[in-house]
């Protein structure tokens, strides 16, 4: 096993709300803590804390508490976190819920959680009245946060003047249940408790780098782990300025960042791509950006310096996922001889090891150079309770002395560098040969007419896995399928060579930024 680098710390007995907002230093009660990006609207920390308690009243005075369980259907807002803290101050437990969602998928979702509450927006009501309907809930249950009939608005409770209850809140008890298909399946609930929420924070604060004085872009959603807590939780901990923006697009995206003066930006590698190929960029002030920092899937060094170069700012990335609450690995903004394509070092309290995914021996870190591949697992304090009413999917993914298997390929070197090589699960087998779909994908984004790229195994006419591209253009460019070939063929090793090119308008993505590599598979299927 492998600890931190880093030093342990003490990760606090308390819960979300006391962690965050219990001790609000007073220099900090009058400074903005959220800014809507659209419209530029401010929340001062004070009075967030002020929200967040009337709601939390408002909430308990109707008997919700501890054992409830509320859906959050919300795209980024300062109402996003009001409601999400203010859920988890009366006791109870939120279920946030993807933006994109169907009604049939809410509803799976509410079912799933053992929802009995919806908080929503009157432009989602389309589908989500139709998911409370089906699952029996009231009218007065489904609150519509800017107003519609039939329903109370978050203006109405807040307007109550209830007091925040005195409420003894278990650090051990679930704080938020996020669906994830982990490292297989169908979405599960995975337990995230207020401990788990609180370490994460704690070891975020160790090592990411953001200061009260930062103002933190907000673009990636709130409803997935990795803006819950990075973004919203980490971001309040430093008691920096969040500004919000409620779904990606690119100009609106590059105006907030320029008319708010935005210091940190974080983002997921398709914005990455943006970022270093889109001539929109240089119509934009982006001076004020200190640091760009991505997650949510593996950054290949060469993008992450093209966008350090274009944007003249610092660039790092992390890893981790929903079941880690979800960060394990940084690459530290003090650090600058950590490889930009790594994942960097493993959390303060965070033990990590790479295992061999046939006989799970372990691989250990060499004495000088990189280790042999591995599946990596993590143990920590940040390590999920388990996924909810699912034994056996939980004893699958977490073995009995609390080892989280990842499902992702890694090498670590002498210094505790992690880099990822790929998912295990998507792994190519190319004539006996293991190939990474991340790796081909770099090379293809480095192709100066090649605008965004993705990889996939897809079978040949002899029944034969071979690595597949799917190349998205940049505008007004002709390129053929041996064009693409020949420029990836002239980076990699012979196994690893492209076999087959489409060429399609967007590679399907997930909100939190992940290649929808089974659609694409479904697609070469056809």
């Amino acid at each position: 096993m492998t600890k931190s680098t880093f030093p342990d710390i003490v990760i606090p007995e308390q819960s979300v709300y006391d962690y965050l907002f219990g001790s609000l230093e007073p220099q900090f009660v009058d400074k903005v803590a959220l800014i809507d990006g659209t419209t530029g609207a401010t929340t001062t920390y004070g009075e967030l804390v002020a929200r967040i308690d009337a709601l939390a009243g408002a909430l308990a005075s109707r008997g919700v508490g501890p054992g409830t369980v509320i859906g959050l259907l919300c795209p980024n807002a300062p109402a996003f976190a009001i409601v999400f803290h203010g859920i988890l101050r009366s006791g109870a437990t939120v279920t946030t819920i993807n933006s994109l969602y169907t009604s049939n998928e809410i509803e799976k979702q509410l079912t799933d959680a053992g929802a009995s509450w919806l908080f929503t927006i009157s432009p989602f009501l389309d589908r989500a009245e139709p998911a409370a309907e089906s699952l029996g809930l009231s009218s007065d249950s489904v609150i519509v946060l800017d107003g519609a009939d039939g329903h109370p608005s978050l203006s109405d409770l807040l307007a109550e003047g209830k007091a925040a209850p005195d409420v003894d809140i278990d650090p051990s008890s679930v704080a938020v249940l996020p669906f994830s298909s982990g490292t297989t399946g169908h979405p599960k609930g995975v337990m995230l408790t207020h401990r788990n929420l609180v370490a994460n924070v704690a070891q975020s604060v160790e090592t990411i780098g953001v200061k009260h004085t930062d103002r933190v872009l907000a673009v990636l959603p709130f409803f997935h782990i990795y803006g819950l807590t990075v973004l919203l939780n980490y971001a309040v901990k430093c008691r920096a300025s969040l500004v919000t923006m409620p779904k990606f697009d690119l100009p609106e995206f590059l105006r907030i960042i320029s008319e708010h003066r935005a210091t940190w930006v974080f983002i997921a590698p398709p914005i990455a791509v943006a970022l270093a190929k889109h001539p929109l960029i240089d119509e934009f002030d982006l001076s004020s950006i200190d640091v760009v920092f991505s997650g949510a899937a593996p950054l290949d060094g060469e993008l992450a310096s093209s966008v350090a170069s274009r944007i003249g700012c610092a660039v790092r990335q992390g890893y981790g996922m929903t079941e880690l609450s979800p960060v394990s690995h940084v690459i530290p903004i003090s650090r600058t001889d950590i490889d930009l394509s790594s994942i960097g070092l493993a959390l303060p309290n965070l033990e990590s090891k790479l295992v061999d995914p046939e006989s799970g021996e372990q691989i250990f870190a060499p004495a000088s150079g990189v280790s042999e591949p591995g599946e990596l697992l993590c143990r920590g304090p940040n390590v999920m309770a388990g996924y909810l009413n699912n034994d056996e999917a939980t004893s699958s993914t977490i073995e009995p002395d609390g080892w989280l298997h990842t499902g992702d390929i890694a090498t670590v070197d002498a210094f505790g560098v992690y880099t990822i090589v790929d998912r295990l699960k998507e792994l190519i087998k190319y004539k006996g040969y293991q190939v990474a779909p991340a790796v081909l994908e770099a090379v293809l984004l480095r192709h100066d007419a090649i605008a965004d790229a993705a990889v996939v195994g897809v079978n040949d006419e002899d029944g034969q896995e071979v690595p597949k591209a799917f190349v998205v253009t940049q505008p007004g460019v002709a390129l053929s399928p041996s064009d693409v070939m020949e420029f990836v063929a002239a980076h990699v090793a012979p196994h690893e060579k492209v076999r087959a090119v489409e060429f399609i308008d967007a590679i399907p993505k997930s909100t939190s930024g992940k290649i929808l590599r089974k659609d694409l598979r479904v697609r070469a299927s056809v």
